[in-house]
């Protein structure tokens, strides 16, 4: 039985470019061609190709509106788009990486380059695919989701008890998130959440400290055999760090910046207690930190003191 060819749309108005591409890829891919950004656009939709060249010059619409478009569009959003343009210019790199796209082919094409980047990124489509499959992995940040934060729970959780050692959850919300995306850009929003993953996860001094994403704006960290003051210091180090991060703009020109609130609470679990109660501890610490102005953490402990 003959292998299946991965599909790749190459979106690209030059003749001459289109032959040289044709001729480097025909072999070992279907190939679909778009001379336009709004043919590009529905023929995207409509085939869904595993991989989509794009090139920054063209007729109609540039490469990049035409990015910012596949990123918007729920049914194109996930498809690896790799630029391919002339123009050498740093920031058009950056601008491009920034709108969603996953590398950069400059030209005159190299047959060599062509095929290790596309090659690349097969690789780590198949790869994405399978994790999908298995469904614990938040596509978007590319960390756990909550199906996979709540198997991680459980088997900490259970593990606390026969050992009597705490279990601590931090619940994160981006503050005033909507605001962001209605100001930014669904896009830039996306591009923020990562952002905020990243800093979570680069927050943390062991490898058994598990971020996830728990919803939207919204995220969850579980730290084992931590101590209340370090648990409290872990978060306020996530919370330092997302402040910190820089987020640039889709044009590259400035960078913008978001904050986050944390509700801290902390367990030592036995067979009377539940799950359940200690993540709902954790979301009335973070309402709390929000009435308090957002920006900060709060634990449960002083929601309860303040009762």
């Amino acid at each position: 039985m003959a292998k299946k060819k991965n599909k790749i749309l190459i979106v690209e108005d030059s003749r001459i470019n289109q032959e040289v591409l044709f001729r480097i890829l025909k072999h070992d891919h279907t190939l679909l061609l778009a001379k336009t950004g709004p043919e590009a656009l529905e023929i995207a939709k409509r085939e869904h190709p595993d991989i989509i060249l794009l090139d920054i010059i063209l007729p109609e619409m540039d490469g990049f509106e035409v990015l910012t478009r596949l990123k918007k569009n729920e049914s194109t959003h996930s498809i690896p788009v790799l630029i391919i343009s002339g123009m050498a210019k740093p920031d058009d790199e950056v601008k491009g990486l920034t709108l969603g796209a996953v590398d950069y082919i400059t030209k005159p094409f190299h047959d060599i380059v062509v095929k290790t980047r596309i090659d690349t990124q097969l690789r780590i489509l198949k790869q994405m695919r399978m994790i999908e499959e298995i469904g614990f992995i938040d596509t978007l940040t590319n960390i756990p989701n909550r199906r996979q934060f709540d198997k991680f729970l459980v088997r900490e959780w259970n593990r606390a008890i026969r050992e009597k050692t705490p279990v601590s959850i931090l619940m994160i919300d981006v503050d005033h998130f909507k605001i962001y995306n209605d100001t930014f850009g669904h896009p830039q929003g996306d591009v923020a959440l990562q952002m905020v993953a990243d800093a979570i996860v680069s927050s943390f001094k062991r490898s058994v400290d598990i971020a996830a994403r728990w919803g939207g704006e919204e995220f969850a960290v579980l730290l084992v055999s931590t101590l209340p003051g370090g648990t409290m210091k872990v978060a306020e180090a996530i919370r330092q760090n997302v402040e910190a991060t820089k987020i640039p703009s889709a044009d590259g020109t400035t960078q913008h910046s978001v904050t986050i609130s944390i509700g801290v609470a902390h367990m030592i679990p036995t067979n009377e207690d539940s799950i359940s109660d200690l993540v709902r501890k954790a979301d009335e610490a973070l309402y709390k930190a929000k009435d308090r102005g957002r920006n900060q953490v709060c634990s449960f402990e002083e929601v309860s003191q303040a009762e």
